[in-house]
């Protein structure tokens, strides 16, 4: 695929569609980039198809590699909440003819697979939060 011609898919997708930033889609072939070489490492060097459910852990883990704790935030911004988002987004771009796609993948293999805000805040909080106290304490009177 080349860049160009991606472009000027995004263009013509964001065009008709509003509901993901520009910004969202370019974020999505990096992170299925990122997505199958990891997979190529773990199989011996071995391109394959990745599966809806991999390509979500692969957003995800890029996300936080690339934004760290504003991930949530950014993707948010760009109108992706959920797992759900990324499969229409990865449709669209099937349609456009921008990405591949087996027989058997569907939209379905991206349905809430996690919690998408949790997955991307949760590994940024403090592990050992101090208990905060139900209610203030009065200060001391002599």
């Amino acid at each position: 695929m080349q860049a160009l011609r991606f472009d000027a898919a995004v263009d013509a997708i964001v065009q008709r569609d509003k509901r993901y930033d520009a910004g969202a889609y370019f974020f999505l072939k990096d992170a299925l980039d990122f997505t199958i070489k990891r997979s190529k490492s773990e199989n011996d060097g071995e391109e394959r198809h990745v599966s809806g459910q991999e390509l979500l852990c692969g957003v995800r883990d890029f996300a936080m590699q690339e934004f760290g704790p504003m991930a949530a935030t950014l993707l948010r911004e760009w109108g992706v909440r959920a797992c759900n988002d990324v499969g229409e987004m990865v449709f669209v771009l099937i349609e456009e003819g921008m990405f591949g796609r087996q027989d058997s993948d569907t939209k379905d293999d991206f349905r809430e697979i996690f919690d998408f805000d949790e997955a991307l805040t949760e590994p940024f909080l403090p592990k050992n939060r101090p208990a905060v106290p139900a209610e203030p304490q009065a200060a001391p009177t002599e």
